[in-house]
């Protein structure tokens, strides 16, 4: 470890953790505050661009913290518009993040952890195997680069600056908890990044217990990945449901604190010849009764899984068909397009494999 690394980053501190660290460095308190509003800032890098903070301080600062940030990520662009992002973590891995423009909103996929053990069938990540839960300062740190990168590339989207943020990339969030929550304090403080809660998402595969905490500590959107109505068919899809089976994953989400208004997110990707027939959607209807959600709809993405001829999409026809048995049941159903399948930057295709 180089003698820069050996000193606190700063971005893998909170506001209150700020704070306390100022004060062990014989500073009132509120520097930490200040601090804070100055490192998420575009383009600040040196200590010595803090201007409200005593000369000798920043001195003092440079000599014992820094400020991570990811420089020359990797990019590949989609005909679609979509960009894939590579970082190249300090201990030589690789994460990916995904921005998808529209004229009205730009959403980031972010990472949550290198690689994934949770080892959905057709899912691309989930065949990397686990390597690490990424730090509050790799999460954050995916979210300032793109913001950066959008601004050097001001003509890329229709709209300038991103707006919603989801933790639909690589690696399952709620099974980096402590990291997960920090992050979303900084992203949702005002002297941090400043995003409002509803313009978040977290995608869980249904870790039961993280998921209720989750909600009793942030008030984010939640989605999960639910995939099957049926306990068979979701266990050969994804094998937590060996632990959590459906009927407690939904009692779960009975019992979830939403805020009013608020409405869980249930993905449920359509695999041909395995969850889409007719019964499939009257039982989903019938499963997901009583609780106040939306359900978005995906074709699975070419290349996703070991079992690649095992996963193949479903007609457009029967994808319509299918939302609109559970539109009849009153659902709100959307139908999610793929975007970034060319450069597998849609969903289930992260690998952490771009080239440099």
């Amino acid at each position: 470890m180089s003698l820069e690394e050996q000193k606190t980053d700063l971005k893998n501190l909170t506001q209150d953790e700020l704070v306390d660290y100022v004060e062990s460095l014989g500073q009132p308190g509120f520097r930490g505050r200040q601090i804070l509003a100055w490192i998420y800032k575009p383009g600040i890098t040196d200590f010595a661009e803090m201007t409200d903070l005593a000369k000798q301080f920043r001195v003092v600062l440079a000599e014992h913290a820094r400020m991570s940030r990811f420089v020359d990520p990797i990019t590949e662009v989609s005909q679609d518009g979509t960009v894939k992002f590579g970082f190249q973590l300090d201990d030589g891995l690789m994460i990916e993040s995904v921005l998808i423009p529209e004229e009205d909103r730009n959403t980031l996929c972010v990472s949550s952890q290198a690689g994934c053990a949770m080892g959905c069938h057709f899912c691309v990540t989930g065949s990397m195997g686990f390597q690490r839960n990424l730090n509050r300062a790799e999460i954050v740190n995916q979210v300032c680069a793109v913001r950066d990168w959008m601004l050097e590339h001001a003509g890329h989207c229709p709209k300038q600056e991103l707006t919603n943020i989801v933790f639909m990339g690589m690696g399952e969030p709620l099974a980096n908890m402590e990291n997960l929550l920090a992050s979303l304090s900084l992203l949702t403080e005002q002297r941090g990044l400043d995003f409002a809660s509803r313009r978040i998402t977290v995608s869980t595969c249904g870790l039961v217990p993280q998921m209720l905490e989750l909600g009793k500590q942030s008030n984010v959107n939640l989605a999960v990945s639910l995939h099957a109505a049926d306990n068979a068919i979701r266990t050969r899809l994804m094998p937590i449901n060996t632990r959590w089976p459906i009927e407690e994953l939904l009692a779960a989400c009975k019992e979830y604190p939403s805020k009013k208004r608020q409405r869980i997110m249930f993905e449920y990707t359509l695999f041909a010849g395995i969850n889409d027939a007719d019964e499939d959607a009257y039982q989903l209807a019938d499963l997901l009764r009583g609780i106040p959600c939306k359900i978005n709809l995906l074709s699975v993405n070419k290349g996703e899984g070991d079992a690649l001829h095992e996963f193949i999409s479903p007609s457009r026809k029967r994808v319509l068909h299918f939302q609109e048995i559970l539109r009849q049941k009153n659902y709100t159903v959307f139908i999610r397009q793929s975007r970034g399948a060319d450069i597998s930057a849609a969903c289930g295709q992260l690998a952490g494999k771009m080239a440099g």
